[in-house]
């Protein structure tokens, strides 16, 4: 069985052999995919920077109470001394090993006052309080008083000067940190989406032009809405896979790893703790991983079933109109809907557990920081931005592991669209040019078929050993019932398809000798159903052949008797049509095909009972063209209305894949066989008329 019939079931939620073709694909991109795998890494740096300059805002310049400040008569020449009432201080951490201060003091804050404590004694955690004797203050704390000066606000704002200053710079950092971040994660996405682009651009178009090249029995067995799904909407997720899978992926590793390497360096103990809820989290995941792709399969197969739906229903919505099937038409379009609706609120659920979960493991993880770290920070072991900074991380440390969630839900996808994207391009045609074409020097239009047999499927064959030959500029005509072969004649002829026995000769040159391009250029074919392509009439015309001027347009539609009604347009020839000619009439749009087919100048003319439903006057200008076309050409005509082909100089009779008859249209009749008995019907229906 066909791949593109298997239902839209998912293999293994990452293929190395699937990867490797995709970064193939990556490849000529890969200075600009490492500059943003670069500029990722710069990006988490600075936010794992962000909450580290808090801390250090807090723990060196906000939060400076009860901790030792180092007094020196004479300025020590360090970083950050502090200057005040003659004499110069600094903190602990400015210290630098210079142990040669004279004393050692302390700032207190004490009932909405602050004090300038004298003594080595650290109050931190400690029960004190402060009293006035005789305008001097001291502070008691078990049992001992140490000297204490209250600070005005004019002083404090002086002995803190140096911390001001220190957390203006610290703001303007981060000012300027996150401002790099902004035109960083700027360019990086800019980047990314145009590389992941202009990949997925160059796939669709691969996808495209194969898809181009294949057979008719190609298309014969895959349907047109899922071919439409490859080329759209797979391409499209991997587009995703590219921007928010291969390189953003960088950026959540980075952070999980610095958060914990930060972690670590700032207090091992807290980090090791911050860390018990992450097997929580690997078991969440993992569940997570093995229910969403179940959910994930299961929406993609409904979604399947309702493209393929929706693409027979729209084509064929002319016949649901005539038949009045619009309510069963909608019963079963509802019913696949409600199947898409349940798979995707079953989707949603796993989410919807997922999501809520990471929640509760980081707050718990914030839970525990905060009972932890803020026993620590009460007993002076850690200082109060360390667990500030901790909270923040942990916080940090949940946003990859939900991005890599959804991730994995993105390459399970880009997985199985790339599957069915690679199994289309595998797919090879069945009509290829031999491996030594031979191109015919000219093509004089002789045409010859020695015991052809043809069969679509297997053994049921619709030719059984047909052997005719049509000599050059000459005019043949096939009848026969409806399945006799008629049109499988032509489809061999420009070689749609390949026969199983005998060959087809054309100036005699097996057909399969003859490269396609040079084969079909030569041969011009006007079916009974036309296709128009949205555009203008021209553009329908000339097929985007650029060479074709508009002189020769309109020379051949003057030939083919349309000129005259595209004059009568608003916009004559740069009228727009739509979508399948719908704005035409279907004699405008056969005549339309005429010149479609005749502007390349075939050597072979074929009419697929062309003037079927085209009304009298209509057949009238055609037949009017049709003598002076088929002129100097080989032409071949499918026609189920006799009087149309009465002057061919060859008519076939087929019947039930066999040629029953052949000769000119007074030889058939004289024969009296199935040619006169068609004649003899269609001559009563049209007297009886």
């Amino acid at each position: 069985m066909d791949n593109l019939h298997k239902e839209e079931t998912l293999g293994k939620a990452y293929d190395s052999k699937l990867m490797a073709r995709l970064l193939h694909y990556a490849k000529p991109y890969w200075k600009w995919l490492t500059l943003c795998v670069f500029l990722l890494i710069i990006i988490s740096v600075v936010d794992l920077t962000q909450p580290y300059i808090v801390k250090i805002a807090i723990d060196d310049y906000i939060n400076v109470y009860e901790k030792p400040i180092y007094v020196y008569n004479q300025n020590p020449q360090a970083k950050n001394t502090i200057s005040f009432d003659n004499k110069y201080f600094l903190k602990e951490k400015d210290l630098q090993g210079d142990t040669n201060f004279n004393n050692v003091v302390q700032l207190v804050q004490y009932e909405n006052n602050i004090y300038l404590v004298e003594g080595k004694q650290l109050l931190k955690d400690q029960n004190y309080r402060i009293i006035e004797d005789d305008k001097d203050f001291l502070l008691m704390v078990n049992n001992e008083t140490l000297p204490a000066r209250q600070l005005s606000k004019d002083e404090v704002k002086a002995f803190r000067q140096t911390d001001v200053s220190s957390l203006i710079n610290l703001s303007i950092l981060y000012f300027i940190i996150i401002s790099v971040g902004f035109g960083l994660n700027f360019v990086q996405v800019f980047l990314l989406n145009y590389t992941g682009n202009k990949i997925v651009y160059e796939i669709r178009d691969q996808l495209f032009n194969h898809l181009q090249n294949m057979s008719l029995s190609f298309f014969d067995k895959n349907p047109v809405g899922r071919l439409v799904t490859r080329v759209t909407n797979d391409t499209e997720t991997l587009y995703e896979m590219y921007t928010s899978v291969l390189v953003n992926l960088f950026k959540d590793v980075f952070l999980l790893i610095g958060i914990v390497l930060i972690m670590l360096r700032l207090n091992v103990k807290l980090a090791l703790i911050s860390l018990l809820v992450l097997p929580l989290v690997l078991i969440a995941a993992s569940i997570f991983r093995i229910k969403i792709r179940e959910a994930y399969r299961e929406v993609r197969v409904k979604l399947a079933s309702i493209n393929s739906f929706l693409n027979e229903n729209f084509t064929g919505m002319k016949t649901i109109h005539i038949f009045k099937r619009e309510k069963q038409q909608f019963s079963n379009f509802d019913e696949s809907n409600k199947e898409l609706l349940k798979a995707n609120e079953r989707e949603i659920l796993v989410f919807a557990i997922f999501r809520p979960s990471m929640e509760v493991l980081r707050s718990l993880g914030i839970s525990i920081i905060i009972w932890y770290g803020g026993g620590q920070v009460l007993r002076q072991t850690i200082e109060f931005g360390v667990l500030f900074a901790f909270i923040n991380y942990i916080k940090l440390f949940f946003q990859p592991i939900n991005d890599l969630t959804e991730k994995y839900n993105i390459l399970q996808s880009a997985m199985a669209s790339s599957e069915r994207i690679f199994a289309l391009l595998d797919k090879k045609s069945d009509i290829v040019d031999a491996s030594s074409p031979i191109t015919p020097r000219t093509f004089n239009g002789e045409i010859e078929f020695k015991n052809v047999w043809f069969a679509y499927k297997d053994d049921e064959w619709v030719l059984k050993d047909i052997s005719f030959k049509i000599n050059p500029g000459e005019s043949i005509a096939f009848v026969g019932a409806t399945g006799a072969g008629k049109s499988s004649i032509i489809n061999l002829i420009s070689r749609f398809y390949d026969i199983q026995k005998g060959e087809i000769l054309i100036d005699g040159v097996n057909v399969k000798n003859i490269p396609l391009n040079e084969l079909r250029s030569k041969i011009g074919i006007v079916l009974q159903d036309v296709f128009m392509f949205s555009g203008t009439i021209k553009d329908n015309i000339v097929l985007n052949n650029q060479q074709i001027s508009d002189e020769q347009v309109q020379e051949i539609a003057k030939y083919v008797n349309v000129h005259s009604f595209i004059e009568n347009l608003p916009n004559q020839y740069d009228e727009v049509v739509m979508e399948r000619g719908a704005n035409l009439s279907t004699g405008q749009r056969q005549l339309l095909a005429f010149a479609r087919a005749l502007v390349f100048d075939p050597t072979i003319l074929i009419l697929d009972e062309a003037t079927s439903n085209i009304d009298t006057e209509t057949e009238s200008l055609i037949q009017d063209a049709i003598v002076k076309l088929i002129k100097g050409r080989t032409s071949i005509a499918i026609a189920h209305r006799l009087s149309t082909i009465q002057n061919c100089d060859k008519i076939i009779v087929l019947h039930k894949g066999e040629l029953r008859e052949m000769g000119s249209h007074q030889e058939l009749l004289q024969l009296e066989g199935i040619y006169y008995k068609l004649y003899q019907l269609q001559y009563k229906e049209s007297f009886s008329i």
